[in-house]
């Protein structure tokens, strides 16, 4: 396929959950629009940043960071959600910065990853959230409504990738609207692997045409899974003609 050139691990763990979705997105080019979670996420890192490259930074100072990164990406967005999650951004950057501002200062914010390993035509890349060198701990910020009780296995795949230069200790930082806990990666290099078997497999399925519509004969989307809300329903009438 000419069009695709890096994995990552988001489309890889799509590839594995929903191969017509990965289809309409990564071959055919309909990308989804963004969401509150999705738009909260971002201005939350934001604002965690911002404090954690500042530690004198009032938490009024990194809320405004959030708020402004916020209204900037979502300006345009139709959901009905927009201003419930605006409300929580405070509390989540303020509880992320009590959970990372222990560390000190971060070494690297937003750090480019790539890896080529074996057997893969193409690179699978990412960027690593925060890397503390003096302590070697490698962490990602992870927002949700609710806490999960361990690490989600897409989450491990995904910060596996960003220790394979350095083997640092891999940790998930989950913040919610009211809790903040950070889970230790366990079993780093079976995720990693992991990744890479679902790199190998995508490439194979990739290698198989180069015309999308082919792709679309082989693969249906199941419309009871929350990947096929809203637009994305209208695009599977659309194209699988259900």
């Amino acid at each position: 396929m000419k069009s695709f050139t890096r994995h990552s691990p988001s489309s890889l763990n799509l590839f594995a959950a929903s191969p017509a979705l990965f289809v309409l997105e990564k071959i055919m080019g309909h990308r989804q629009p963004g969401n509150a979670p999705m738009y909260r996420g971002t201005a939350v890192e934001d604002g965690v940043t911002h404090g954690l490259m500042n530690p004198a930074a009032s938490p009024d100072e990194c809320n405004d960071v959030a708020f402004k990164k916020y209204d900037t990406i979502s300006a345009l967005s139709s959901d009905k959600r927009r201003e419930e999650y605006r409300a929580t951004i405070p509390a989540m950057v303020q509880l992320a910065l009590e959970e990372l501002r222990p560390y000190g200062i971060p070494t690297d914010c937003q750090k480019f990853v790539e890896w080529r390993p074996k057997g893969l035509v193409y690179p699978i890349v990412g960027y690593l959230d925060y890397h503390w060198s003096d302590h070697n701990i490698t962490i990602d910020l992870k927002t949700s409504e609710k806490m999960p009780s361990a690490v989600k296995v897409a989450h491990a795949r995904q910060i596996s990738l960003y220790v394979t230069s350095n083997n640092a200790d891999a940790r998930a930082c989950y913040v919610t609207p009211k809790k903040h806990t950070t889970y230790q990666i366990e079993n780093v290099d079976a995720h990693r692997n992991a990744l890479h078997q679902m790199a190998l497999r995508c490439e194979a399925f990739l290698a198989l045409s180069e015309d999308p519509e082919f792709f679309k004969s082989i693969t249906i989307p199941d419309l009871d899974s929350f990947y096929w809300a809203g637009p994305a329903r209208e695009l599977a009438f659309q194209h699988w003609k259900i």
